[in-house]
């Protein structure tokens, strides 16, 4: 890349189990009027907007057309990604590249809260043969969270340190939606779903959004003092049909780190990576996608999670904001990992700051037992 994508901005609404308070656009405008406060950048001075939203969640065709006014969209240009927030910054970082958009705002929601969750969740399986089946995310994440645990060993007590860690972590977070101290026992104790994960195993129903801007490295540097920069970027799909693939290993996050690495000159990630925000709506994923991410070797998760490197004061802090576990709504959390890596970058991100961080990543996922996976690496050098 001759010019680099430097992030300059970012925001996000306080997490919470419902705002029916307000809309949609109202909601994503508290995000987005902190982000142009900041920067001094009014709508009329964006090129494009890039959205994130679904109209399964948001209960009506074509979602983003209702938030047109507040991205500044009106007369513009605007695109809308319908999978996690995470994919809605790539886009907005290769239209920059492209040479035709200067300064590109992207903002992501959800209000989860104002329809089913295992409704919509379902419609994401295939028609004819799956869908009758009543699946949704929660069912097929425990036939994941099985064959994992099967096939490597993986603990149930270890899955429960993922949740007790990160909801511990989330009492630094003034925006998380349910810090909270509590112990393995109490994880282990809660209420089964679908076996084997329990209700601490999982993300409870949330609202939110958030916001950034970004724009080339030669308008960054005028605008901000502090400019992240992307690193290296990418994302990868699995196969839609769960029986096509060994649902305890996630080929496509191995090879969409693989290719962010290249891009950013990772050669060792535990060495070479700061901090990271990891997308992880059940507990189980949280040594999976270590795996994936190359953070282990296969089967090797649930040992990084007992450890101290991957704790506060570790090696490779994980989730320093609680990360999902706490509440993130579907589509915004991979975008919130970004945000909280930029933070990060900054030294802006208070009690949950890691000290010197120089380089970040940041990883979302959507899809059932996570078929699309994508990976961010971020700098601020």
């Amino acid at each position: 890349m001759s010019e680099r994508v430097g992030i300059i901005s970012v925001a996000q609404t306080k997490y919470h189990p419902n705002r029916a308070d307000v809309s949609e656009e109202e909601l994503s405008y508290e995000a987005i009027k902190q982000v142009l406060e900041e920067t001094g950048i009014s709508l009329s001075d964006i090129d494009s907007a890039v959205t994130c939203s679904q109209d399964f969640w948001d209960g009506r065709t074509i979602s983003s057309m209702n938030i047109q006014h507040v991205v500044g969209a009106h007369l513009g240009h605007e695109d809308n990604i319908s999978e996690d927030g995470i994919n809605a910054v790539y886009a907005a970082m290769a239209q920059i590249l492209s040479g035709r958009q200067d300064i590109v705002l992207v903002e992501a929601h959800t209000k989860e809260s104002q329809t089913d969750k295992s409704m919509v969740e379902n419609a994401a399986f295939d028609a004819i043969s799956m869908r009758q089946l009543g699946l949704d995310f929660t069912s097929a994440a425990a036939l994941q969270a099985k064959r994992y645990m099967y096939k490597y060993g993986i603990t149930a007590e270890q899955c429960a340190m993922v949740a007790v860690r990160n909801r511990a972590n989330a009492k630094n977070n003034p925006l998380a939606q349910e810090p909270m101290d509590i112990t393995v026992d109490d994880v282990l104790g809660s209420k089964i779903l679908v076996s084997p994960i329990r209700l601490l195993d999982t993300k409870p129903i949330s609202d939110g959004a958030c916001a950034m801007i970004m724009t080339t490295e030669s308008r960054a540097k005028k605008l901000t003092k502090n400019p992240v920069w992307i690193l290296g970027a990418s994302n990868c799909y699995e196969t839609h049909y769960l029986g096509d693939r060994d649902l305890a290993d996630c080929d496509a996050l191995t090879k969409a780190a693989k290719k962010a690495y290249s891009m950013a000159g990772i050669t060792n990630p535990l060495r070479q990576i700061d901090v990271a925000e990891i997308s992880t709506e059940y507990s189980y994923q949280e040594p999976l996608w270590f795996e994936g991410l190359g953070f282990c070797d296969r089967g090797k998760g649930g040992k990084l999670v007992e450890s101290r490197v991957i704790k506060m004061g570790g090696n490779l802090p994980v989730n320093p904001s609680g990360g999902v576990l706490p509440g993130n709504p579907n589509g915004v959390a991979g975008m919130a990992r970004v945000v909280e890596a930029v933070l990060q970058l900054r030294g802006e991100a208070g009690d949950r700051q890691i000290k010197g961080a120089k380089v970040a990543l940041a990883h979302g996922y959507t899809g059932i037992c996570g078929q699309h996976q994508a990976v961010m690496i971020l700098g601020n050098i």
